[in-house]
């Protein structure tokens, strides 16, 4: 009897165990169908349509492998061919390029996380596009991810940081446009760090030289700058490729165990340092097109497993000696382009041998047995560098047409200055007489204003969306210190993180004059249908006044759209060659801030005058595309002033402040944009000043002369 049961409890364990894998296999099908859904059904995946089989014994092919244990999903690679080449991706789906509209990240994500036994993840050009979510963190099983080639943007997700398996992170040719995260050293387990072909900002990450597991730093063709840390203590690192980026300082030490290093076109300086020529393992150097200097270390030559050597477009200088004995590895060398002199050693000597490939053009180097000299050494003169004449072309032109348009800012500056004096300007209130039923503001119908309002790709939005404080709240973790952006020209700034994982900039005011609620809510709604690609978009507001209706105080915050790349004044005030802004750049931004400003004045119905220009009102996307805030804000803060001239600071500074006038603002701009930011100067009085008696001057040179030719 005992036996009996002893089988029967055994049969139902069977039973049990068979149905429980069967449901769970069930289910993991079904997502993996979910995942094709979400992936708009690639033609990688047409085979799994009618596939009524187990999905752990589906045929890998190159571009779909599924592999299981236990059961249970364990890696999961599909491939597509969406690459994405194109240079005008502004985060939005391109037809045919991208996923479409509908298309979420956030859902797909969320699909993933599902699949929870999950160890390799390998997303290739599918056109995925988007802000990769923070819940990412939820494949804690994840050992291997990889979602190179697709549309991602905005930042490296912090969710990452919390993958403690993670040995594998590639996220190449992507659109990440945001700083590099320093949070790798709590990666303990993470190998191959490749984040290549994106637009990342920010200096060389700090953590990464703690990560004493690492083999492979591949940050190449981003926007890094700064110097690099010392990398001596990766002792397990073999490939560091740091290409195309904008680093400077001197060159690091690197550890004895690396085998390549790509370097090049960046803008390091200094000695190439004589550590380098105890790297007994390095296969592959390539230093070109920076700034070095001196004279590389003879032992570089011949190290014993050197077999490519790329020195060349550097400033170089010295002899190499004669007796340098290359490796006999050794197959490339390039030296050109320096100021080397004196005679090229006989192991790089191609005349003699074919055994390597040796270029070594644009130096004052003798060549073979004889006395015959380079052609590039010219009275025994060092070779110049072939891009210094490129560049002091550029520099000629730029600076003609700085002059000419420095001339033709200074002119409408005086003449605006002295159509000042001439006449009164009567000042009208933007914010308009509305009724309640009645619109704020409705597009110009005018015919031809319409046209070319339709050219500027303008939009009218219905409404804005009006915020809670608990909403701004989460946002800007209970606005935070670390959210805090600080003093804009009106009020505080803080970084907030929408429930969608959009970034958005939130600005923190303060009306001390009465005003009722339904009056600002009309004076809001109005700055919300102001829409236009340059123009911060504003997205909603929080009025906060502690539920009076007609509170003496209110503590407004106004939410736009965030703007990752910084400011124009910033940029004009950078220093060093590398980071001057170039006049093509600057002229496309002039003309956005244009249009910006000719729709504010011409686009709506009334228009918005005063619009606070600045160059640090002129905000730069990812993709350096100008975009004005602060604009129509005198709609909002008229009161301000209002109350400043009630309280006694004297008509005339009331008066300056209210005929603010944005043609005159815009000739500054252009102003800054030729000489670079006036305040940092001696303001703008002073440059008036000079401007007026620079005209005086030439009006009386001219009346000296006019006098003088009637005498004659």
């Amino acid at each position: 009897m005992g036996s009996y049961h002893f089988f029967h409890i055994l049969f139902l364990s069977w039973v049990f165990l068979i149905s429980k894998t069967h449901e769970l296999q069930t289910t993991q099908s079904l997502i993996l169908l979910q995942i094709r859904k979400h992936l708009e059904y690639p033609i990688q995946l047409t085979n799994w349509e009618n596939f009524y089989g187990d999905f752990c014994n589906f045929p890998a092919n190159l571009h779909v492998t599924i592999k299981c244990e236990d059961n249970s999903i364990t890696e999961l690679k599909i491939m597509g061919d969406k690459l994405p080449k194109v240079s005008l991706f502004h985060g939005l789906a391109i037809q045919n390029q991208t996923l479409s509209e509908s298309f979420s990240i956030d859902s797909l994500v969320v699909t993933l996380t599902r699949l929870t036994t999950l160890k390799a993840l390998s997303l290739i050009s599918l056109g995925i596009w988007g802000q990769l979510p923070d819940k990412i963190h939820r494949l804690n099983s994840l050992e291997v991810l990889d979602m190179s080639s697709n549309f991602i943007f905005g930042s490296v997700p912090n969710g990452i940081s919390r993958l403690q398996k993670l040995q594998t992170l590639t996220l190449d040719g992507n659109f990440f446009n945001e700083s590099v995260p320093d949070w790798f050293d709590s990666l303990s387990n993470l190998t191959i760090l490749s984040l290549k072909n994106n637009t990342l900002k920010g200096h060389f990450p700090s953590s990464v030289s703690k990560l004493t597991t690492i083999t492979d730093v591949i940050l190449s063709h981003n926007e890094l700058s700064g110097k690099l840390p010392d990398l001596t203590t990766l002792t397990n690192l073999h490939l560091l490729d740091l290409r195309e980026n904008h680093l400077d300082s001197q060159l690091p030490s690197l550890p004895k165990g690396v085998t390549t290093v790509l370097l090049s076109n960046n803008s390091f300086s200094g000695n190439i340092p004589e550590q380098f020529g105890q790297l007994d393992q390095l296969h592959h150097l390539d230093v070109s097109s920076n700034t070095l200097s001196g004279t590389p270390p003879s032992s570089l030559f011949v190290l014993p497993n050197i077999t490519y050597l790329n020195l060349a477009s550097n400033m170089l200088s010295g002899s190499l000696p004669d007796s340098i004995k290359c490796g006999n590895k050794l197959g490339f060398v390039d030296i050109s382009s320096n100021r080397f002199t004196g005679r090229l050693p006989s192991c790089l000597d191609t005349v003699s041998s074919n055994k390597r490939v040796v270029k070594f053009t644009g130096n004052c180097l003798l060549v073979g047995h004889g006395n015959s000299q380079e052609s590039d050494c010219k009275e025994g003169s060092v070779i110049k560098n072939p891009y210094w004449g490129k560049a002091l072309w550029v520099l000629i032109v730029v600076i003609c047409s700085a002059i000419f348009l420095t001339l033709f800012a200074i002119l409408l500056l005086i003449c605006r200055k002295r159509h000042r004096t001439r006449e009164t300007v009567t000042l009208q209130h933007t914010a308009p007489k509305v009724s309640v039923d009645r619109a704020p503001v409705e597009i110009a119908s005018d015919a031809r204003i319409a046209s070319e309002t339709s050219e500027l790709g303008t939009q009218v939005s219905a409404s804005c969306r009006v915020f809670t404080m608990e909403d701004l709240a989460e946002a800007t973790g209970n606005f935070d210190r670390s959210a805090f952006m600080g003093e804009g020209s009106i009020g505080k700034l803080y970084k907030g993180r929408l429930e969608n994982g959009g970034y958005v900039t939130i600005r923190s005011l303060s009306l001390f004059k009465r005003c009722s609620k339904r009056n600002l809510k009309v004076r809001l709604d109005l700055i919300s249908k102001l829409r236009h690609p340059h123009l911060v978009s504003f997205l909603g507001y929080c009025i906060d006044d502690g539920g009076v209706e007609d509170s003496t105080s209110s503590r407004i915050f106004l939410v736009y759209e965030y703007v990752s790349n910084g400011n124009f004044r910033a940029l004009l005030s950078e220093n060093g060659p590398e980071r001057v802004l170039k006049w093509s750049d600057r002229l496309a931004i002039l003309i956005g801030v244009a249009k910006a400003v000719h729709f504010l004045h011409s686009g709506v119905i009334p228009a918005s005058s005063s619009n606070r220009l600045k160059t640090n009102n002129i905000l730069l996307d990812g993709y350096r595309i100008a975009k004005l805030s602060d604009y129509g804000m005198s709609v909002i803060t008229g009161e301000l002033e209002l109350e400043v001239y009630a309280k006694g600071d004297g008509p005339k500074s009331w008066r300056l402040k209210k005929l603010a006038d944005d043609v005159y603002d815009f000739g500054f701009i252009l102003l800054e944009a030729l000489v670079g930011p006036v305040v940092s100067g001696k303001g703008e009085a002073f440059l008036l000043n000079e401007m007026y008696a620079a005209q005086v001057q030439t009006t009386t040179d001219l009346d000296l002369k006019s006098d003088g030719a009637s005498q004659c």
